[in-house]
């Protein structure tokens, strides 16, 4: 069933019943979800200028999609071949490494942040 013809409500629900999922089921998508509200708050409290709060939102989001798509990787790969397979570890590790290289990128804007505030 492609939605991309489906009206905007519509699609916004397919959405959001992603997310819903990635929170109820995989920990890591809770955990990286916690960290963004986290981010969130310690934005509200040091109130940086707004070009900073645009860079570490951005990387924050970054690392939750990453988390979905690996999500629906995994989903995916997994319902096409129960089964341990070589070629599907591969795909679920590359899913995996793009999580990483989005966290280490946000951790990157983390450190740049931190060196602004003290000096």
């Amino acid at each position: 069933m492609a939605f991309k013809n489906h009206p905007f409500p519509r699609r916004l629900r397919y959405a959001l019943n992603g997310v819903a999922h990635g929170l109820r089921s995989e920990h890591s998508v809770q955990f990286q979800a916690g960290a963004f509200v986290a981010v969130l708050v310690a934005l509200a409290v040091l109130r940086p200028r707004p070009v900073w709060w645009a860079l570490v939102l951005l990387a924050s989001a970054l690392v939750v999609a990453a988390e979905l798509l690996n999500t629906a990787l995994e989903e995916l790969a997994d319902h096409l071949s129960p089964a341990e397979h070589p070629r599907i570890r591969l795909v679920k590790d590359c899913a995996a490494g793009a999580v990483l290289v989005a966290v280490l990128g946000a951790l990157g804007v983390a450190v740049a942040f931190a060196v602004h505030i003290v000096h």
